[in-house]
Order: structure tokens, then sequence, then C-alpha cells
């Protein structure tokens, strides 16, 4: 058995950073692991249609974040794998059965998260690995809709256009209304 995590929100300059743990298991449909891949690579639509067959069909998934204000206190490596032990933990709880020994957790990038389970970092794991590829999917759909949430209460910085990404129009929003509430402070703007 396979779980697969990723991380979304590594390079914003606002909002927390979003993680997924996901495991498919073999009653997954065939035809719909060939729908996944890494979530940049899909469009919105597909992302979002895909994001609801994971969450359907997949033997277990869970979601974890680390705020901006962990991001800021701790860095941003340090929230990725904190948001990716809070995932694999969600996930855990939504397993009927203790994780089995024979999990193999594959994680995208060059660290693992300090979780039950032994883990392998892979580079490129979410264009390589279905799991990593739907745990890349659920963290990019789970952080968008979060920004979207965020462009209500703070519509002057435009979070539904660039979910918090160094834009030329998130640092001149930030330039002219100072930062926002969800503003990572340890990341420049210019």
């Amino acid at each position: 058995m396979v779980c697969g995590i990723d991380e979304a929100g590594r390079g914003p300059l606002a909002g927390p950073v979003c993680a997924a743990a996901v495991i498919l298991g073999e009653n997954f449909p065939r035809e719909m692991r060939d729908l996944l891949n890494d979530s940049k690579k899909l469009t919105e639509h597909r992302r979002n249609e895909a994001q609801r067959l994971i969450c359907e069909s997949a033997l277990a998934w869970g979601v974890g974040w680390a705020s901006h204000t962990e991001i800021d206190s701790i860095n941003i490596l340090q929230a990725s794998l904190l948001a990716m032990k809070r995932a694999f933990e969600e996930m855990s709880k939504k397993l009927s059965s203790p994780l089995s020994e024979d999990l193999s957790v594959i994680v995208d990038g060059l660290y693992s998260p300090d979780i039950d389970a032994a883990c392998t970092p892979m580079v490129k794991a979410d264009a390589k690995v279905h799991e990593v590829m739907a745990a890349s999917i659920l963290a990019k759909t789970s952080r968008d809709s979060h920004m979207d949430e965020m462009a209500l209460l703070y519509p002057q910085y435009g979070y539904e256009k660039h979910k918090g990404y160094p834009t030329k129009a998130h640092r001149e929003a930030v330039l002219k209304y100072g930062p926002s509430p969800i503003q990572r402070l340890s990341f420049r703007v210019r």
C-alpha cells in the first residue's frame, strides 16, 4: 500500500501552506488514476473534478495546514513539513484499521515529515506517483478554496486571482494597503 504526500503554497507571500496525504488503495478505479496528474498541469476544472473523485473513492485522505504565523515563526520548510505531518495524522484517523507495516510513504521533494511511518522523499513525485499526484491535487484545491474565502474578507488584495503568490498586482496591493492580516511577514514583498 502506498501513501502519497505533497504540499501547496510554499511560494506565496500570504496565507497558509497546505498539505495532503492520500492512500488510493487497490480498489481505486484504474480509469480514475489516468485522470490524475501534477496539480499544476491540470486546469482548475480538471483539478476540481479530480478532487471530487479522490475524496469519494480513495481509501483514505487527509489535509493539514500550517498558518502564516507558523511559517513566519519556524520558516516555510519546517511549516511545510508540519502541514504534511498534520495531513498524515488526519488521514490516519480515517482508516478503519491501524496503519499497515508495509505502508510505503512517498513525499514529493527532498525532505520528509516526522511521522509514524517510513518515508521516501522523491523529487518530482507529483509527476510520477499516482498517490502523490492525488495529494498534490487535494492540497492545491484546498488551499485555492481557502484563498478564495480570504478574498471575500480582504477584497483589496485580489487573493481570488493570484492566491497569495508574488504577482505584480499582489505586491502593489501590499505596498498600497500595507500587509494583509494573512501576510507572511518574513517574506519580502519587493
